[in-house]
């Protein structure tokens, strides 16, 4: 069993991330068993502030008993992931280098991802049978929008209980054509290695 404590931002994620974690831990070893425990909170405007990841981080060892490592994923939005995202790595191992950690940035938001695999969505939470995925799916600004526009009337996107569900059954090999989700893909990959490598409990 691996260990990994988990920093988010929205509601959704703290449910969405764990079942993430646990269908990429079994696509690299279907016995591998991936526990993501604590999820915190924190939003990603405080994070980029002096101090904050630095706490964050502390706060998640802390409470992971300094087992296991440290998966930050946030939403981007028009913040460029490609140059927030190391700067808050290197922040983040530099108060914490005994433990492994990843830092994602969806590019715009976590909901892109299933833009990009919208297919393998159809007639789940009410979406259309027919449902297609733009051909640039992070290039949408409000893939929630995106997602509510296309459900039923009266029956709007609920980030708390859809994004959960959907991340359950998403196609993960379509949605790595988004090149965040590649690279979600692959640092998680990453961290469950190092993690197994390690010999983390």
């Amino acid at each position: 069993m691996l260990r990994i404590a988990s920093i988010v931002e929205g509601h959704g994620e703290c449910e969405a991330v764990p079942k993430l974690v646990g269908r990429i831990a079994r696509s690299l070893d279907p016995s591998l068993l991936a526990v993501v425990h604590p999820v915190i909170r924190w939003p990603a405007s405080r994070l980029l502030r002096p101090g904050e990841i630095e706490r964050a981080i502390e706060l998640a060892a802390r409470r992971n008993s300094g087992q296991g490592g440290i998966l930050v994923l946030l939403d981007c939005d028009d913040r460029c992931p490609a140059k927030v995202g190391p700067a808050l790595l290197q922040r983040a191992v530099k108060v914490r280098p005994d433990v492994p950690v990843s830092v994602v940035l969806a590019k715009h938001e976590f909901e892109a991802w299933f833009l990009a695999a919208a297919e393998s969505l159809r007639g789940r939470r009410g979406l259309p049978a027919d449902l297609t995925g733009p051909p640039d799916p992070e290039a949408v600004r409000g893939a929630k929008e995106w997602l509510q526009d296309r459900m039923p009337r009266g029956r709007g996107y609920v980030e708390s209980s859809d994004q959960p569900a959907l991340t359950a059954v998403f196609d993960m090999d379509a949605a790595r054509r988004a090149d965040s989700f590649d690279k979600c893909y692959r640092e998680i990959s990453r961290l469950l290695d190092l993690l197994r490598g390690a010999g983390q409990p």
